[in-house]
């Protein structure tokens, strides 16, 4: 019988320590190139909102400025009523959001929980649904915009958002009720707990990373969202922000002005930033809660 000592493992592996350094290199170079590729774009944008006119027309590019303007955003602010087109999309993004959670979770609970028929054709159709794509469904969207009569109402764009959004909530929430241990709420049940009770001062906490992170996501969809918003609304005062930012025009029709409409970029994303970083620790609480129980 052979023993065989670590200094006689490593001999017989000169390439082991090659590959350690190798990946401690490869590693910091593949996130540092993720994060450039992912955040350029933005960089990009912020950018240009802060360059004066001369340096976004030059050729070459200026890609660092020297010199800096905010006449852009000012410009945003006094030819438009931007603060108004933020406040249309934080009510549309919000009611949509709050709705699909409302309507999603109890039916993802439903499915997780309860034995029901069919549940295997319920499930295959909502998965249909989320592949779907929202465009297709213009048509038939407009028409029902028309009988209703929800032209220039919010209704117009918070009812079909909650409907595109409402089955991706109920699938995320459905996998994170399948991973809670069954056996709190039937202790719960017999501690006395009501079915109601039960669900609001059990499940509910339990269950807050999980809305937090499937609302974020809601949010930024119905937020980001822009051929529905520019069809069923088009009085200017209730326009949201990604249709105004695309209708924004130059001193002439010959001019693209590109300042107004990155600074309009920067500020349709910071109400997103701001939301993830508030929520951050919610959203981890609930990736870390989905990876140790998954």
């Amino acid at each position: 019988m052979t023993t065989v000592f670590p200094d006689s493992v490593d001999r017989r592996m000169p390439g082991g320590k090659a590959t350690k350094i190798g990946r401690k290199l490869i590693l910091p170079i593949a996130v540092a190139f993720t994060v450039i590729f992912c955040l350029a774009p933005i960089l990009w944008q912020l950018l240009t909102s802060v360059k004066v006119n001369a340096d976004i027309a030059a050729i070459p590019n200026v890609y660092f400025p020297t010199r800096y303007t905010l006449d852009h955003y000012r410009e945003l602010f006094q030819r438009r009523p931007f603060l108004n087109y933020i406040f249309n999309s934080a009510i549309v993004s919000f009611a949509s959001t709050i709705l699909a959670l409302g309507v999603g979770a109890p039916a993802a609970y439903a499915l997780a929980r309860l034995k029901l028929q069919g549940e295997r054709w319920i499930l295959a159709g909502i998965l249909i649904v989320t592949l779907f794509p929202p465009i297709l469904l213009f048509i038939g969207l407009l028409e029902v915009v028309r009988f209703f009569d929800l032209g220039n109402n919010y209704l117009a764009l918070i009812i079909p958002y909650t409907a595109i959004n409402l089955p991706l909530t109920i699938l995320v929430m459905r996998s994170f009720f399948q991973q809670l241990p069954k056996e709190l709420e039937d202790a719960a049940r017999i501690d006395g707990y009501s079915t109601p009770r039960m669900l609001l001062e059990v499940v509910l906490p339990m269950t807050i990373p999980a809305l937090v992170t499937t609302g974020i996501l809601t949010f930024i969809s119905a937020w980001n969202e822009f051929i529905f918003a520019l069809t069923f609304i088009t009085r200017e005062d209730m326009k949201t922000v990604p249709v105004a930012g695309a209708q924004l025009g130059g001193a002439s029709p010959f001019e693209i002005p590109y300042g107004p409409i990155a600074a309009a970029t920067v500020l349709g994303t910071i109400p997103l930033v701001l939301l993830v970083l508030f929520f951050q620790r919610r959203i981890v609480q609930g990736l870390t809660a989905g990876a140790v129980k998954g």
